[in-house]
């Protein structure tokens, strides 16, 4: 019986182990191995599993460069106009030469009449270098970009100088074009040996897609800087910006003006007297500064009133006065120490335009 028993299982183990070694055979024909052998196998396997974020490459990579360029186009006018800009007439004109009027007759600013492509805004801070900017865009037909420090930078290595590229390649492709960067200097200050060498590489795409053997002097692209520190901007930059226009502190008369537009939407009793002496008394102060004295003058009705300001009604509260902006004064301070308005003017004499 036992040996029955092994004559039946022993024919049994026999067919298993043959079926077995077929259906191996079968499968390794129809799943074969790729060139590398298993490690390969292996490795394919487990990018499958846990799949690595892969840099993103050709058309995609520069459509994304685009649309990142096309979120600095300033869409929508900021709605500044001439007007509100007051005095400044020296940078209003170089403006108009350079944006407004070859935009709007591109046939008679050919050849010699050419604009120049780079100007440069500089002077202390707060007296309506961006203001202008803002009404660069708004008066004139050119695509207006607003480029910052944030808008060139990517902490991917390569792609800053590609934004910087797509940037001047979108500029051309909307013509007439202003990229204007505030605080450039943040951007093209002066090339040293131990700073980042990311930014060198920023800095020499601008300014090979500037003015490099690629331009295209007929393009009508302009780039409009603005800095209070041009004493630390690249000496390649300055050259490339042909014009400097310096922004100063107002004067009397540019003062006079900002008081009188500044106090025509608000009731007051000051006589021409008393505005041609708040006019002696604030100089040195800068358009902001003006700004600043003028809302905490307003103020000063506002106070006095003490428990009757919620239920008092708006016309009589009482009109500005002399008083008012003497106490202010007191308060709002000028922002720039003279020594940094003099090297200012130093800088102007030796590399400004005007």
């Amino acid at each position: 019986m036992s040996e029955n028993k092994r004559t039946v299982a022993s024919p049994s183990s026999a067919s298993v182990s043959s079926t077995a070694s077929r259906y191996r055979r079968s499968s390794l024909q129809k799943t074969p191995v790729p060139r590398g052998g298993i490690a390969m196998a292996r490795n394919t396997k487990d990018a499958a599993a846990s799949p690595k974020p892969v840099k993103e490459s050709g058309n995609v990579q520069d459509d994304k460069l685009v649309e990142m360029i096309n979120t600095t186009i300033v869409d929508r006018s900021p709605s500044v106009q001439w007007d509100d800009v007051a005095g400044l007439d020296g940078a209003k004109q170089a403006l108009l030469e350079m944006v407004i009027l070859p935009a709007k007759r591109r046939d008679l600013f050919t050849g010699l009449r050419r604009p120049a492509r780079g100007l440069l805004l500089f002077g202390p801070p707060g007296n309506g270098k961006t203001m202008l900017a803002k009404a660069v865009a708004s008066e004139s037909q050119a695509t207006f970009f607003n480029v910052s420090a944030s808008s060139l930078t990517s902490k991917w290595v390569g792609e800053a100088e590609k934004l910087v590229k797509t940037l001047f390649q979108v500029a051309i492709s909307r013509q007439p074009s202003v990229i204007f960067m505030d605080e450039i200097d943040s951007i093209m200050s002066t090339r040293s040996i131990s700073e980042n060498e990311a930014s060198r590489r920023l800095k020499s795409e601008f300014l090979i897609q500037f003015d490099g053997v690629t331009s295209n002097p007929d393009d009508l692209v302009i780039v409009i800087g603005a800095t209070n520190k041009p004493q630390e901007l690249d000496d390649a930059v300055l050259r490339r910006l042909v014009k400097r226009i310096y922004v100063p502190l107002p004067d009397s008369k540019v003062r006079t003006l900002l008081f009188k537009t500044k106090l025509k939407s608000q009731p007051h009793s000051l006589s021409s007297s008393d505005i041609g002496k708040i006019v002696r008394e604030t100089e040195g102060y800068s358009g902001s500064d003006l700004q600043a004295l003028c809302e905490e003058a307003a103020m000063m009705p506002i106070r006095e009133l003490g428990a009757d300001i919620l239920t008092i009604q708006a016309n009589k509260v009482r009109p500005l006065r002399y008083d008012d902006f003497r106490k202010s004064m007191a308060v709002i301070r000028p922002s720039l120490s003279k020594s940094k308005w003099e090297e200012l003017e130093r800088w102007n004499s030796e590399f400004g335009s005007n």
